[in-house]
């Protein structure tokens, strides 16, 4: 099976592979949009991070006329009203630093003690016209730290400290992070799913 991954971020496109190179998928192979020369623009309108992976992954499944998935992801801090959400990306501004983002949301919890945070992936898969969209969730808890620490990883991942550690999740290798990540549960969900429809 070919599974086309619905996203331009170099980041995201090598922790999938690699999460699908460490569960052993065969005979499955993921394309990538920069492979497939894909230069269109999909604008992620909707309100939930279910509603953006399933605009993203239809879009290109329509496309391209194959198996299709997107993940949408965010930073959900609950002192801050679950900011920034789906608005993770964009939270500074469009197609700024991901250290604008970072300094911005350490700005705003500047005088709060209650740093409590957690990590959401969901990951929508489409497989043809007459199977509904399934969708996979991960959650990843853990605090913001208050200074930013490690050069791993990539976006907000230099002040997340997950549950049980002592370490951001940039401090972490990619093996290491791709065991406990919110993307990583998420991803799994998928792979349980693929082997048993391929089975």
């Amino acid at each position: 099976m070919e599974l086309i991954f619905a996203s331009k971020n170099k980041d995201k496109i090598k922790e999938i592979r690699e999460l699908f190179k460490s569960f052993n998928v065969k005979n499955t192979k993921i394309l990538t949009l920069e492979e497939l020369k894909f230069s269109q623009f999909i604008e992620e309108s909707g309100n939930s991070y279910e509603e953006n992976a399933y605009i993203k992954a239809k879009y290109i499944y329509e496309y391209y006329k194959k198996p299709s998935f997107a993940d949408d992801s965010g930073l959900e801090v609950y002192k801050l009203n679950n900011k920034p959400g789906i608005f993770s990306s964009t939270f500074a501004g469009i197609n700024v630093s991901n250290y604008l983002h970072i300094n911005k949301l350490l700005s705003e919890l500047k005088d709060i003690n209650d740093r409590k945070a957690k990590f959401v992936c969901v990951i929508c898969l489409i497989l043809s016209n007459i199977n509904e969209p399934i969708f996979f969730r991960g959650e990843l808890e853990g605090e913001i730290s208050y200074k930013i620490k490690g050069n791993n990883g990539f976006g907000y991942d230099p002040i997340f400290i997950p549950n049980g550690y002592d370490k951001t999740l940039a401090e972490l290798t990619l093996v290491e992070k791709n065991k406990i990540s919110h993307r990583a549960i998420a991803v799994k969900k998928l792979i349980n799913y693929l082997t048993k429809k391929l089975n």
